[in-house]
């Protein structure tokens, strides 16, 4: 057995059929063809109870291979429910090697109806979970407390994978009857930590908790943040907002907390950056479904950056296949470094060459995070350390639009790098140095904490100077002197001993360039 990041596990073995059967009132399924499409099957319905009851449904069926990305069962639910509650389980046949077996993702929308844009949206925890709740005054982890109205409800299925024989899935439904408890009102972590004005601040924008497939409690990870010298963090959990008015009481002056999602789709992960509280963005689509710019865009008017993760991940779906043109950074570095950071460092670097031809003003920075999930991932490794006027959302977020960041393999490890001119000019870390193509220009790069690493420089021709391996104590100071006919940018990538790490020389640390010229 094996497990992905979204808590799938996946077995071997063979079946099919497809028909559903269900116990309570139904009605003939309704199909709606291509992959990215949606699939209705019949509804569940109940009938009226006394307060303190409890009424059960099970609903079954089996889903073949190619079946659409997302199935909705109804459920019709009567006046006076106090609070839903949905199990589920799926076959899991042996596969034969190299053929995926059956992981099936769940959800939940309400009367509101399950039109893209999430206005039903009451919670989603793919394949972490076998059942929740949702009831006025609580929920389960992933899913959105409040009223519980009478309407037609949808439980959302994602088919994820589907082994040859088919997917053979059942439901249970079960409803309480009774008068409802008060929602509650959610309150936000505050939008301001006690900063040190304009400085460099650590952050880790990808962290995963049991709000959706992780294993840290919200608590665990504000300790562990604080623990690996952060300054902020990001909710970002697959596909729900639902963590957001849990995270008030573990901000405080030393740890900005800011909220977001990782938009979790078929065609690859963005992180939702730093968005005002409460927002949800919706993952039901494709690449070749055109819509990815209509929810970037709703991102940004809910004042959040978008930033497509681990772009050249192996697991199935998280490849990004959405293009560059709605990104305002590019997470590069994601967890321990392995080689498709790599593959995405070279990709970035090539963005970098390209944006050359305009002079540089559309490039897109880099960022990295650790996309934690459970010990013994480290949270805070990587983190990215950005320039910023105060700790505060809109700061930071200034920042990593700018690309005045590095990022680093922990808070060990401290850098400045800069390029001047022979007239005093002097530009910082996602700045330009504007001289002359043949002015005399000087690199300058101060490390601390890197020790017997190696600097590169590596500029639009391609790593220009290599230098010695730092001292055992990790300190050392690098100078390099270029033009900028010669190099359109600089930026700097502090490398491991070719022994260490899965990735041979693997990154301790990389900045972001200073753009040479006018």
């Amino acid at each position: 057995m094996c497990e992905d990041d979204h808590g799938h596990e996946y077995g071997r073995d063979h079946g099919h059929d497809h028909r559903q059967e269900r116990t309570g009132i139904g009605r003939r399924a309704v199909f709606v063809t291509g992959a990215a499409a949606a699939l209705t099957l019949g509804s569940v319905s109940f009938a009226s109870a006394a307060p303190r009851e409890q009424r059960t449904r099970t609903v079954r069926g089996t889903l073949p291979p190619g079946s659409p990305d997302f199935v909705y069962v109804p459920v019709e639910v009567p006046r006076g429910v106090r609070e839903i509650h949905v199990a589920y389980t799926y076959d899991r046949p042996a596969v034969p090697a190299g053929i995926q077996g059956n992981a099936l993702d769940i959800g939940l929308f309400d009367e509101r109806g399950t039109e893209l844009g999430g206005r039903g949206f009451r919670g989603w925890s793919g394949g972490a979970r076998t059942e929740f709740s949702v009831r006025a005054d609580a929920a389960t982890p992933g899913y959105v407390a409040g009223p519980v109205r009478p309407g037609t409800w949808h439980i959302a299925l994602g088919p994820y994978t589907v082994a040859p024989q088919g997917l053979s899935y059942e439901i249970t439904v079960t409803l309480t009857y009774g008068e409802q408890d008060e929602a509650p009102r959610p309150v936000y972590p505050p939008e301001r930590a006690a900063g040190r004005g304009r400085a460099w601040y650590r952050g880790d924008c990808h962290l995963h908790s049991e709000y959706s497939d992780g294993r840290y409690t919200l608590a665990e990870i504000a300790q562990l943040a604080r623990a690996a010298g952060l300054d902020f963090i990001n909710s970002s959990e697959h596909n729900t907002h639902s963590a957001h008015a849990h995270w008030a009481g573990l901000a405080g002056d030393d740890l900005l907390i800011l909220l977001g999602e990782e938009v979790t789709t078929r065609n690859g992960h963005v992180v939702a950056l730093g968005t005002e509280p409460g927002t949800f963005v919706d993952w039901r689509y494709r690449a070749r479904d055109n819509r990815f710019g209509r929810f970037a865009r709703q991102i940004r008017r809910a004042g959040g950056l978008v930033v497509p993760a681990h772009p050249h991940a192996t697991c199935i779906g998280c490849n990004w296949k959405f293009g560059f043109g709605e990104a305002d950074a590019v997470e590069v570095w994601n967890g321990a470094y392995t080689p498709d950071d790599e593959v995405a460092l070279a990709d970035w670097d090539g963005m970098l060459v390209a944006s050359v031809r305009d002079g540089g003003r559309d490039w897109i920075p880099a960022m990295g995070s650790s996309d934690s999930h459970r010990s013994p991932d480290v949270i805070g490794r990587p983190q990215t350390v950005v320039l910023a006027d105060d700790l505060t959302r809109e700061a930071i977020q200034d920042g990593i639009r700018a690309g005045r960041s590095y990022v680093a393999e922990s808070s060990q490890l401290s850098l400045s790098f800069t390029a001047s001119g022979g007239r005093g000019e002097h530009a910082g870390i996602g700045e330009r140095l504007r001289v002359a193509d043949d002015t005399p220009v000087t690199v300058r790069l101060e490390v601390t904490g890197a020790p017997r690493c190696t600097v590169r420089l590596v500029t639009d021709q391609g790593v220009l100077f290599t230098g010695d391996p730092l001292p055992v104590s990790g300190e050392g100071v690098v100078e390099w002197r270029t033009t900028a006919s010669y190099a359109a940018y600089v930026r700097a990538e502090i490398r491991h001993e070719t022994a260490a790490g899965p990735v041979p020389g693997a990154l301790a640390a990389f900045t972001n360039p200073v753009f040479l010229g006018r």
